[in-house]
């Protein structure tokens, strides 16, 4: 039997927390992150290095505030394209140079993609929804609040998850 290329780690309740504390500050140091969580700090590094190699610790980013930024105007298009793999992969390749498009999600249903973009003006949007327009229909809404920005994994959230998990 072949090994996993990717090494299987047992989220436990202390992995739980290392995740949990990670979420809420990335630079934390792994000093205070074994204080936290009931560790000596090589044992808090060495944990938290088996979670990245797992792949469950993905990446470290700062969070950055586009209104801050001087890009006021938060939307998401959503983009249907008639046809097969060329017209799609043509999408891709158009909607990547795109510096605007800060996600693009591939989807099910009538729509082909809907992708988050961040503009500066009306016009800077009219802008864009006539490039993305030469690739097929979309569709867009403004934001005009987020009430919930972004959301942390927890323990507790996916043990109520489980629910809905077919056995």
């Amino acid at each position: 039997m072949a090994r996993p290329l990717v090494p299987e780690v047992a989220l436990d309740s202390i992995a739980w927390k290392i995740l949990e504390a990670l979420q809420q500050n990335a630079r934390i140091s792994f000093a205070e992150l074994g204080r936290q969580v009931g560790l000596s700090t090589p044992a808090a590094a060495e944990r938290v290095k088996r979670l990245e190699e797992a792949g469950i610790i993905a990446g470290y980013h700062a969070l950055v505030d586009p209104e801050r930024l001087g890009i006021p105007i938060c939307v998401y298009m959503r983009l249907t394209i008639a046809g097969g793999e060329v017209p799609m992969n043509r999408a891709v390749g158009v909607v990547r140079q795109l510096s605007e498009v800060v996600e693009c999600h591939r989807v099910t249903g009538t729509d082909s993609f809907i992708l988050r973009a961040g503009v500066v003006s009306v016009r800077h949007l009219e802008m864009l929804i006539d490039r993305l327009s030469t690739l097929g229909t979309t569709s867009t809404a403004t934001v005009l609040s987020s009430p919930v920005k972004r959301r942390e994994y927890s323990a507790k959230q996916l043990d109520g998850f489980r629910k809905y998990q077919r056995e």
